[in-house]
């Protein structure tokens, strides 16, 4: 009757086979998003009650007051990624860390004084639906611009071929950083660098285009 998602961000491809194939294209998928250290769910669709987009962790729970900011604390527009903060606080959220309270304000009060960083990387679409891209820690700086490895898996994952996907990022002289995308293929399926290459770029744009694919058996 119901399906779940948590852990880590779900791309639309994956969310699209798991509503069809699992859950027969009738149950609902509530992809669960929050931290152990925020006691509970933070964003997330109610069952039968929040229009579901592929994907998505669809909204925050009412009375978080969720955010996306910059490096420097300022909020972004919709549409574009930045990181996760919540403005207020919450029930059930974590005081302090057991025998070292600096480190507590260190790693979630400090950067943003006053604000919480969750530490993850997201956006939000123009309808104000939530998508999650991994952790800010892990995000692939090219060319100045910022993003998520999710993002480019599940660019990859528009192409028919690709079956799995996983995006690293490594140095490069001139853009400080670029993808290579490991890649498993779907049975019978044969090689397609320069496909994949595309359908990266025309979902993300040139400049994350990656520079390598690499083809594995399996992820």
């Amino acid at each position: 009757r119901l399906l779940g998602s948590v852990g880590e961000p779900i791309n639309p491809a994956a969310w699209e086979w798991y509503h069809k194939h699992i859950g027969g294209g009738r149950c609902p998928i509530v992809d669960t998003f929050w931290q152990t250290e925020t006691g509970g769910h933070m964003i997330t669709p109610l069952p039968g009650a929040t229009p579901l987009v592929p994907g998505s962790c669809t909204l925050p729970l009412p009375g978080i007051m969720a955010a996306i900011v910059d490096e420097a604390g300022h909020d972004v527009p919709n549409g574009q990624g930045g990181l996760l903060v919540v403005k207020r606080p919450w029930p059930a959220m974590i005081r302090t860390i057991w025998g070292d309270p600096e480190r507590y304000l260190d790693t979630y009060w400090r950067r943003f004084p006053g604000v919480w960083t969750h530490g993850d990387w997201a956006s939000v679409d123009e309808d104000g639906y939530w998508f999650l891209h991994g952790r800010s820690d892990d995000t692939l700086n090219i060319a100045g611009k910022r993003i998520g490895p999710a993002e480019l898996e599940s660019a990859a994952l528009d192409h028919p071929s690709v079956a799995e996907a996983a995006a690293i990022g490594v140095p490069h002289e001139v853009k400080g950083e670029t993808a290579w995308i490991f890649v498993a293929l779907k049975p019978g399926a044969e090689e397609d660098a320069d496909g994949i290459k595309a359908a990266v770029a025309a979902s993300l744009g040139k400049a994350f285009a990656p520079e390598r694919i690499l083809f594995v058996s399996a992820l």
